[in-house]
């Protein structure tokens, strides 16, 4: 209608107003501080130079600079990263306390309500709004600019102190450089310790799940670690109605486990060979013309989606490989292990030809020229020589590449589908432990029942089978590091 209001115009609560100009405000006091404290130490250290005294600074001046340019730009990163929460706590609470209590009170309507809320701030709301929701809105908006002002404020306010704090600490006796350094090592550990934590973290969330899926006693239709580890059905699937009848529930873990080294067995029959040759041939056979051009070709490999290889698989490889079955009388299935495997293994090429390629070229030369002084020829030479020597990086590469594949699901998804059969026979339609717990976890889940809490149970078992392997190539590589330093 002609007398509706217009529509409330500002920022959503929670993000600066000014995002983009606090941040390009940020890169200006970060280029700012790092030029002037470096000019303002480069003259300190020509005047000491003019005097006689070359050795005035403790520090280059791009030391004090870099020093002033961090000090400059953390303060700032952490007063955007705390002060976007606080501002979106604050003008939520500000917006809901406007709201009437049966609203604010049920997180259900709390949720709809404040979605409505930030549409109307907004002006993406469809119809006319209540009165209250706009009067509310306009809290809302009005509290997260107010909000956001401060946080915009006091981050350009410490800007410019740590700019005053390192002007003022030019000198002589200053040693920057130091300070710069301590800054940096803070940053890294700080660094690891987050990489650390979240892996922590991972572990400890799927072990919790997993807990919950074998001891809960509340969860109906959980199986025992017994069944669950030595079972031979996989079918997480319960009845959902009444007509469907009594479709029975089965958590075996061994057709997954089966259908993934399965698959992983031949792509390392394709991968392992072609990979290892080809590095071989690159390092010690081919010339550097060659070398220049095939191993980034070869290296394309890597960088190809894995879905472009799942449906290269499907739509080529499954049917090529059935074809040929039905030529020579064997029953292939539509979707088979072979297929997945084959293209598995292309994938995986790069991964072994790239790491042993380097690792054969790290051996260091006097070994080679020591066999050649023995007599020994070439093809002798990468025998008895280089590859016991490379040996070590050769076992990583190889866990590198059967890591891989046992997490790869796109392919397996597409080529090899999802029937959990437990069979050895390649020609079979297969499915893998990734696979399963993409299947579990697509949609919206009730985390609550057996069934997507198995899918916590496979990522456990999975950590496990790829944990053991990785202390395998461990324990190799440092016994024959030992032999050959």
């Amino acid at each position: 209608s002609s007398d509706r209001p217009p529509p409330l115009r500002g920022p959503r609560a929670g993000t600066l107003p000014m995002s983009g100009l606090y941040f390009s405000v940020l890169a200006v006091l970060v280029l700012a501080s790092f030029f002037v404290v470096r000019s303002r130490a480069a003259a300190l250290a020509n005047s000491a130079t003019v005097s006689g005294n070359r050795f005035a600074l403790h520090s280059l001046p791009v030391y004090h600079g870099l020093l002033a340019a961090t000090l400059v730009l953390l303060p700032m990163l952490v007063v955007y990263m705390i002060g976007s929460s606080l501002v979106t706590r604050y003008s939520e609470g500000q917006a809901l306390a406007r709201l009437p209590a049966e609203i604010a009170g049920n997180e259900l309507t709390r949720g709809a309500a404040m979605r409505d809320l930030y549409n109307i701030a907004t002006g993406k709301y469809q119809g006319e709004a209540p009165v209250d929701l706009r009067e509310a809105a306009e809290t809302l908006r009005s509290s997260a600019t107010f909000g956001n002002w401060v946080v915009f404020g006091t981050g350009v306010a410490l800007a410019f102190g740590a700019v005053l704090l390192s002007m003022g600490r030019v000198s002589g006796a200053f040693r920057a450089r130091n300070a710069f350094e301590r800054i940096i090592k803070v940053l890294l550990f700080l660094c690891a310790t987050v990489a650390v934590l979240t892996t922590i973290g991972i572990v400890f969330s799927v072990v919790y799940e997993t807990l919950r899926f074998f001891f809960d006693p509340a969860l109906k239709g959980r199986p025992t670690v017994t069944d669950f580890l030595f079972g031979t059905e996989w079918n997480p699937q319960a009845a959902l109605r009444a007509d469907q009848g009594d479709i029975k529930t089965a958590f075996g873990f061994v057709p997954l486990l089966t259908g993934t080294l399965l698959i992983t067995f031949i792509a390392m029959c394709v991968a392992g060979p072609l990979g290892l040759l080809s590095a071989i041939y690159l390092a010690e056979y081919a010339s550097p013309t060659f070398r220049a051009w095939a191993k980034p070709i070869l290296e394309i490999l890597a960088g190809i989606p894995t879905v472009v290889l799942g449906f290269f698989a499907a739509l080529t490889v499954a049917p090529m490989i059935r074809g040929w079955g039905e030529y020579f009388g064997l029953d292939v299935a539509s979707e088979s292990a072979l297929a997945a495997g084959l293209v598995m293994g292309m994938m995986i090429i790069p991964f072994i030809s790239s790491l042993s390629d380097d690792v054969i070229n790290a051996v260091p030369q006097s070994l080679r020229d020591g066999a050649y002084a023995m007599g020994a020829t070439k093809s002798e030479t990468i025998k008895q020589v280089i590859l016991p020597a490379a040996l070590p990086g050769i076992v990583s590469a190889f866990m590198l590449a059967i890591s891989r594949a046992i997490g790869e699901t796109m392919i397996v998804v597409m080529a090899a589908g999802l029937a959990a059969n437990l069979t050895a026979n390649p020609l079979d339609a297969v499915t893998t432990i990734t696979v399963q717990i993409k299947t579990i976890l697509v949609g919206d889940q009730e985390f609550d029942s057996a069934k997507t809490l198995a899918a916590f149970a496979l990522g456990f078992v999975l950590f496990f089978v790829t944990l053991v392997l990785n202390v395998i190539a461990l324990i190799i590589v440092r016994r024959y590091r030992e032999q050959y330093d």
